[in-house]
């Protein structure tokens, strides 16, 4: 039990666990398309995939589209979490701002903003800010909701013991409320980060230019499974890989 609880907690057991999904997810893949159980038009042949790949990468299209997604998703990003934070501190310090604001942000939040995205374009057309406005319009909700509930949770024993020490207002949020709402904020930020990445891609699937989600588009149009499928598979790999590393802070700030 002791070997096994010290596996669990170095981390070996479920990064095995996650390697082996990955290589049931291709072997399947490889089965699939190679017994011809599905039409290749519907799902390529991996090694085809994997040619695509280093394709878009060696000719340059990847990183072109990747720049003009990237800097949509770092733009929402931001757009998101600097009101986020500071309308979730400000709605935190009265119970009744927090009883009145709270349900309004979590009702608006559960309302699919992609009903709306007609009208983002309308405003801002189908270039890159339509994506960032929407992104960011959709990934400010689960930071500030999330920013309220972490402000909101600070122990007033401690915030009365800064105050009796002369702890200015900027003291408290600096030693106080940030270090005990950091938890709270940072699974905001991750949510949010997610939220970003899936508004300003699926806005450029909709309606784009350019962008990894235009790419995916076009491809699909196209008919160019094997393309497509390589654009989607950097996607997944990107995604994956930016989750894994948020989660990884988020714990690692957990335990101090």
């Amino acid at each position: 039990m002791a070997e096994r609880s010290a596996l669990d907690s170095s981390g070996i057991v479920p990064r095995s666990i996650q390697v082996g999904f990955v290589a049931a997810v291709i072997g399947l893949w490889f089965f699939l398309t190679l017994g011809g159980h599905v039409h290749l038009l519907l799902l390529p042949d991996p090694v085809k995939v994997w040619y695509a790949m280093v394709q878009l990468a060696v000719s340059g299209q990847l990183w072109a589209a990747a720049k003009v997604t990237l800097l949509s998703i770092l733009k929402a990003y931001f757009t998101a979490v600097i009101p986020g934070l500071a309308i979730g501190f400000l709605v935190s310090r009265t119970l009744r701002s927090v009883q009145f604001f709270e349900p309004i942000f979590s009702g608006i939040f559960s309302v699919p903003l992609t009903l709306f995205f007609p009208l983002f374009i309308f405003f801002f057309g189908i270039g890159p800010n339509s994506k960032i406005a929407y992104g960011g319009l959709y990934a400010f909700f689960p930071v500030v909701i999330t920013s309220i509930a972490a402000f909101a949770n600070t122990d007033q024993l401690y915030i009365r013991a800064a105050q009796s020490m002369g702890a200015s207002q900027l003291q408290l949020f600096r030693r106080v409320y940030f270090p005990s709402a950091l938890p709270g904020i940072l699974t905001g930020l991750r949510i949010a980060t997610v939220v970003c990445v899936a508004s300003v891609l699926g806005g450029e699937t909709i309606s784009s230019t350019n962008g990894v989600g235009h790419a995916i588009a076009l491809q699909a149009e196209l008919m160019e499974t094997a393309r497509m499928y390589a654009w989607v598979v950097y996607v997944v790999v990107a995604v994956v890989a930016l989750n894994m590393a948020l989660s990884v802070i988020e714990t690692r700030t957990e335990r101090k």
